[in-house]
């Protein structure tokens, strides 16, 4: 189990930046990854699970023991996860091309593989709504090779954002972005913000209920932004190249921690949503920050 510590690096470019921080250390919990991602915390359970993409591998992270064990090896080239309002894991499948959801029991369902007859692209992240829709990203990192799922050939021609609920039609609600990545709701849950990680934009949409308005360019930079999570401020909170860019409800850039390797998701998670959970190239991170993470249902 990893022990290391390095120092918290946190960058202030606004002065609304100043009630933003945390621990002077971040906590490195594992650092044999090839490429982490989908952190997902269970408040029920008190762990996080997190993928391994390359190697094929679940890893569950104990927040009591801090132990990190293998959670499930195949794993269907896991990317993204979420908890939704009853304490199951929904999960996107990069190999098995689909999103899936962990019941109670053990059993696995599968939500979303296909869309009007064809095979879904390589789905990479998602969320839970209060309304019992799940909603998630469908870029084609998955199929362009054989390193994070399987080489294949896109079937749909786009790359979308879907909703799926069990009593409404499963339904493309963006299909103008490139390639569509990180994605999570205001605290309200009246916003949703997309990021594409080919555009280096996130982008925000207005929810309609089982739709969305226009969107608008929320912010851009000159870096890849991939896993999204807000705080109970509405502060959007990107994992970046430069590791995690913090932005005010308005777009504007705050500040950011830095890390010495590409972040690619992120969590809040803990008793009080304060612990930050980091997915990087190779090690999995925490920090106790200063805000709480907003539920993400």
């Amino acid at each position: 189990m990893a022990t290391e510590r390095i120092p918290a690096v946190f960058e202030s470019r606004d002065s609304r930046f100043a009630s933003i921080g945390g621990d002077a250390e971040l906590r490195i919990l594992f650092d044999d990854g090839r490429w982490l991602e989908g952190p997902a915390y269970s408040p029920q359970g008190r762990f996080v699970l997190f993928s391994d993409i390359p190697n094929d591998r679940v890893l569950r992270y104990d927040e009591l023991s801090g132990r990190v064990d293998v959670w499930a090896h195949p794993a269907g080239f896991t990317n993204g996860r979420t908890v939704d309002a009853e304490g199951r894991f929904v999960t996107c499948e990069h190999g098995n091309r689909r999103v899936v959801r962990t019941e109670h029991d053990g059993s696995t369902r599968v939500l979303a593989d296909a869309f009007d007859g064809r095979r879904l692209n390589s789905p990479n992240d998602v969320v839970a709504r209060s309304d019992g829709s799940v909603w998630f990203t469908d870029p084609s990192y998955g199929i362009l090779s054989d390193y994070e799922g399987h080489r294949s050939e896109e079937e749909i021609g786009s790359r979308n954002v879907y909703r799926w609920h069990p009593d409404a039609p499963f339904t493309p609600v963006v299909d103008t972005l490139t390639q569509p990545n990180g994605l999570a709701f205001s605290p309200d849950e009246s916003l949703l913000y997309v990021s594409d990680s080919e555009l280096r934009t996130i982008t925000v949409f207005e929810v309609r209920g089982a739709r969305l308005g226009d969107g608008r360019e929320f912010c851009s930079a000159d870096t890849v932004f991939d896993g999204l999570r807000v705080d109970t401020a509405g502060r959007v909170w990107a994992a970046t190249e430069e590791g995690i860019h913090v932005y005010d409800s308005d777009g504007i850039l705050l500040g950011l921690l830095r890390l010495p390797e590409t972040a690619s998701n992120l969590e809040f998670g803990g008793p009080q949503r304060n612990l930050l959970y980091i997915t990087a190239t190779s090690r999995f991170y925490v920090i106790r920050v200063k805000v709480e993470g907003a539920r993400r249902h």
